[in-house]
């Protein structure tokens, strides 16, 4: 019965999910890939439901961070590299911004678009929920993913 009533409320849409542009997918991947030196990338909401690339480039936390405001609602991707001279990894971190004047609405609707925006960003290894520039600081979101990793041979912080 649960499962009946869960389908025809989805069926009317009360609640619409988000829509990607097609150029998320293409700024994901240009982030992932070692042939490129773009390290972060930016998606922002375009109207209420609809989610598009808000920017991209290099620079790692603090470029992506000089992108977010206070009254802005978005997600960030980062590209973070850990390990020592002799074994690099990039590791991934997915960014949830909520600006902290950004509208009450905009801030609700983020937790049902996240899934549509992890569809996307699908690998990271560690999620960050930020409101204000300290919660970006590079080498704390550096150490938080070196932690995620489990086994940290080379003594890194």
């Amino acid at each position: 019965m649960l499962f009946r009533s869960l389908q025809c409320w989805n069926r009317r849409k009360y609640i619409k999910m988000a829509t990607l542009a097609p150029e998320c997918e293409d700024v994901y991947a240009d982030v992932r890939s070692d042939a490129s030196e773009t390290d972060w990338a930016w998606l922002k909401y375009t109207d209420n439901n609809n989610i598009g690339v808000g920017g991209s480039g290099t620079g790692g936390a603090a470029a992506l961070a000089a992108n977010f405001s206070d009254e802005e609602c978005g997600f960030g991707y980062i590209r973070v590299i850990t390990g020592d001279a002799e074994s690099k990894r990039a590791k991934f971190v997915f960014v949830g911004w909520t600006g902290d004047n950004a509208k009450i609405m905009r801030k609700a609707r983020m937790s049902v678009h996240k899934a549509n925006v992890k569809d996307v960003f699908r690998e990271f290894a560690i999620e960050v929920l930020a409101s204000d520039m300290e919660d970006l600081d590079a080498e704390a979101i550096k150490t938080a993913v070196i932690k995620a990793g489990g086994a940290n041979y080379m003594g890194q912080a």
